[in-house]
């Protein structure tokens, strides 16, 4: 069989073995790039979530959530 299939009418010739290599080459390193910017945002989401639980208004009503929710389960 051929590189090239018939599909509605229209030649579709497919790309050589080589040429997909290739571009994969060029590839390399993206995945440790996404994965990095990956643990990067969750480092800042750590952060941000870290410095709002630590002002006193959520504290007080995550307190409170605790408290009603063991006078309720006892």
């Amino acid at each position: 069989m051929t590189s090239a299939r018939r599909t509605g009418g229209a030649r579709c010739t497919l790309p050589p073995l080589r040429a997909l290599g290739a571009a994969a080459a060029d590839e390399r390193g993206a995945a440790t790039a996404e994965y990095a910017v990956t643990i990067m945002a969750a480092v800042g989401f750590a952060g941000l979530l870290v410095a709002i639980l630590r002002s006193g208004e959520v504290r007080a009503a995550l307190a409170d959530l605790v408290t009603r929710a063991l006078s309720v389960a006892g």
